[in-house]
Formats: C-alpha cells, sequence, structure tokens
C-alpha cells in the first residue's frame, strides 16, 4: 500500500478535516497552512451540506472550498446526490477509500432485508447515506468517526446501532476495527473522545485478538495495552434487521469496548488502556498573546462571578415548569481553564459572550480573563492557525471546531495505512 495512489472521497467534510488530515496542505499562496500528507492520499470527491439548505448555513461548505479550490465540494442533499446518481444525471468518480465524519442517530432499520430493494432505515438518519455510498461505489477502505456513544446506544437495547451498523459492513464483505481515541492521551492538545471506525475489503484472514492489539491498523496508529478483566465475544447476525429487532435486550452494558474487530461476522470486543509515551501538547502551547486578542473576548469584571458560578460545584433545589421540584447537583470545573493540560472538548457553543459552563475562558498573559478566539479553536482541533478565517462570523468558526475532528488522529490513522 505504500507507494499506491490511494483515491479518497470526503461525506459531510465540514471544513475538510479528513482532507487535511490525509493529503495535507501545500498551496503557495497560504505557506502558513502547509501540512504533511499521511501518504499517497488524493480527496477525488467530497460532499458538505447543511440542512435545511439555505445559503446562510452553506459557511462550512464556503470554507472548504475556499481552502481547496472552487468545485472541490459537492453542496447538495447527499441522498439526492445518490438519487441522480442511480438515476445516471450526474457523476461520482470512482474512489478507494470513503471517510466521513457522522452524528449519533436511531439507526434502526425500518425494513427487513427480503421485503425491501436493500436495507433501508428512518429517513434523516445519515448511517444510510454511508451505507448507500459503500453498496453503490465498493471502495477497498472506510475510515469513519463518531461519538463514543454510538458504541452503547440506545439505553433500551445496549450497542444495537453498533451493531445494525457492523451487521451492514458485514453484509458488504468489509472486516472491521474499532478504537476509541481521545485524542489528548496520545500527546494531542484536546481531551475529545471519538470513536473511529476502519473497514477494508480484504482476503486476508485476520487474528482478532492480534488485530486489535498489535497488527491493526488502529494498533499501530494508537497503541494499547489490554485490561484482560473485560472481553467480549460474539457472532452477529448477518441481517441488519434481525439485528435491529433483537441485538442488546435485556443488556446491562454493551458487549462494545473501546477496540475491537469483526470479520465475516464474528466480534471479539476488548477492554484496553492507552500506551502512549511520548510528548504531550497543552493549552498553554496554543493561546496567543492578549496583545493579538480583541477587546471583545475578554470577560468584563462585572460577569466574572457568573463564569466562576457556572464553574462551580452545585447542589441545589430546583423547580420544574410543571412546578415539580428536585435537586439539582454537578461537580466543580477548573476556572479558569489551566494551561498546563490539554483543552477540554471543543462544543459547536464555543461562540458567544454569555457566560457559559462548557465554553473554554483562560487568564491571559495580562492576567486578565477572556473566552479563546478562533484562531486557537482551529488549532485545538490540529488545524493550522486561521483555517476557518474565510469571512465567517467568531460563532460560525466556533460551530465549525465543534463539528470538527481532531485532525491529527485521522492523520496518525492514514500513515498506519501506508506503512503496513
Amino acid at each position: 500500500m505504500a507507494n499506491t495512489k490511494i483515491r479518497v472521497a470526503e461525506l459531510f467534510a465540514g471544513v475538510g478535516g479528513f482532507r487535511l488530515a490525509l493529503d495535507g496542505y501545500h498551496d503557495p499562496r497560504h505557506p502558513e497552512f502547509n501540512m504533511p500528507a499521511a501518504g499517497p492520499f488524493e480527496t477525488v470527491w467530497a460532499n458538505q451540506w447543511e440542512p435545511p439548505g439555505t445559503t446562510t448555513k452553506q459557511f462550512a461548505w464556503r470554507c472548504y472550498e475556499q481552502r481547496f479550490g472552487e468545485g472541490s465540494c459537492v453542496n447538495e442533499d447527499i441522498e439526492k446526490v445518490l438519487d441522480g446518481y442511480e438515476a445516471g444525471q450526474l457523476t461520482i468518480p470512482d474512489f478507494d477509500m470513503l471517510v466521513g465524519g457522522f452524528p449519533c442517530q436511531d439507526y434502526s432499520v425500518a425494513k427487513p432485508l427480503p421485503k425491501a430493494k436493500g436495507i433501508e432505515g428512518k429517513k434523516g438518519v445519515l448511517w444510510w447515506s454511508i451505507y448507500r455510498t459503500i453498496h453503490l461505489k465498493r471502495p477497498k477502505y472506510l475510515l469513519l468517526e463518531n461519538v463514543d456513544r454510538l458504541l452503547k446506544s440506545p439505553t433500551g437495547q445496549r450497542g444495537r446501532d453498533f451493531a445494525i451498523m457492523l451487521s451492514c459492513l458485514n453484509e458488504e464483505g468489509y472486516s472491521v476495527e474499532w478504537r476509541v481515541v481521545n485524542a489528548a492521551d496520545y500527546g494531542m492538545p484536546q481531551k475529545r473522545r471519538r470513536v473511529y471506525i476502519y473497514g477494508e475489503l480484504t482476503d486476508q484472514e485476520w487474528n482478532l485478538d492480534a488485530r486489535i492489539l498489535s497488527e491493526g491498523i488502529m494498533a499501530k496508529a494508537f497503541p494499547v495495552q489490554q485490561d484482560y478483566s473485560v472481553v467480549y465475544a460474539l457472532d452477529l447476525a448477518r441481517d441488519p434487521y434481525e439485528v435491529s429487532q433483537d441485538f442488546g435486550r435485556g443488556m446491562k452494558e454493551s458487549p462494545f469496548q473501546y477496540a475491537g474487530a469483526m470479520q465475516n461476522g464474528q466480534v471479539l470486543s476488548i477492554k484496553t488502556t492507552p500506551g502512549y509515551c511520548g510528548p504531550s501538547a497543552t493549552l498553554g502551547d496554543i493561546v496567543v498573546p492578549d496583545a493579538e486578542v480583541p477587546e471583545r473576548f475578554f470577560i468584563p469584571e462585572e460577569q466574572l462571578s457568573k463564569w466562576e458560578y457556572q464553574r462551580s460545584a452545585k447542589k441545589e433545589p430546583r423547580t420544574t415548569a410543571a412546578g415539580f421540584t428536585y435537586t439539582y447537583s454537578e461537580g466543580a470545573m477548573p476556572w479558569p481553564d489551566p494551561l498546563d493540560r490539554p483543552a477540554r472538548t471543543i462544543l459547536t457553543g464555543e461562540g458567544g459572550a454569555s457566560a457559559s459552563r462548557m465554553k473554554h475562558a483562560v487568564r491571559g498573559d495580562s492576567g486578565r480573563f477572556r473566552r479563546l478566539v478562533p484562531d486557537e479553536l482551529d488549532q485545538i482541533q490540529m488545524f493550522p492557525k486561521g483555517w476557518t478565517n474565510t469571512g465567517m462570523t467568531d460563532g460560525h468558526r466556533a460551530f465549525c471546531m465543534g463539528n470538527a475532528l481532531v485532525v491529527g488522529v485521522p492523520h496518525a490513522i492514514g500513515k498506519a495505512m501506508c506503512n503496513s
């Protein structure tokens, strides 16, 4: 694989995190954005569309096109794109690898396989767009990203949603690895925990245990140590509809741990701990001098008490609109955010001046308290400084980074693919 060009298609592309991670960035007009490629990857097609489709909502797509060139990303509902492709009205180039991050939703199957033209899920659930793309284009490789909650949802059928995904991929002939990666556990500047799913069409027989712990793509990218106290092995039903109806009923916990592999419906999942011993980036490595920070990001003295209250421990009576009284409690969070540790997880609501428990706030070099500027949010996600500075509002830039991935994670996975 080392010298073979890998053509990539990027779904739900956002501002191009997967493309930046795999292809790197080399544009003489923007040497400040220069980043190395993970290997011989070339993104040949991308799709980004924000519902309901209004022009004002397409700011991530406009950023993508500004950074990668006009025509680099299709701005249309992916379901309409796939309808047009199947009808012969438009083309999607062949590609070797499909990548994409997508939301955790209800993946339940709407129709059983024998009674449907293919497998159908609930309308608007984006996994089915990914599955449909896989079915139509048959890429050799897959790399998908989601919140780690996917492995244990929904509450009533623990692990069912991920089991549906695995069943669908098994039906299409893919062997699969997954790994929950907290970026900060591997030296990156943010505590962001996400599950990454790697799939491959292969004739090679896998030793699932070795694949998880040493031989697999994920093991090479993100070494782990096994906690032998928790191991699950199971045979997955081949029909995703059967999985949708029955999987996880009566289980107190999901059988899908933070590391696992599947081949031919055989699933092994193991509890693991990170095995990284290298240097670690911190929030302090990223913050800019206060002299570079616009005044609107500084917290006025009269609002500091509100910010401190949001971070404090609480145990207080509250009353619902219906008149029900209950005790609300939550633990304390550091105030301000410490500069000698990785940043907390960036959320889409990071923008805006109002006091918030979840927004970052630091004490700058002038001694004043302030929110993070968008250039800092870009770098916490390991994008180049100023990547989203394409005419967006501060709030839109924060939204894009809250939806993005830590670029260093798929970059490491891409390097492991090319070195295997």
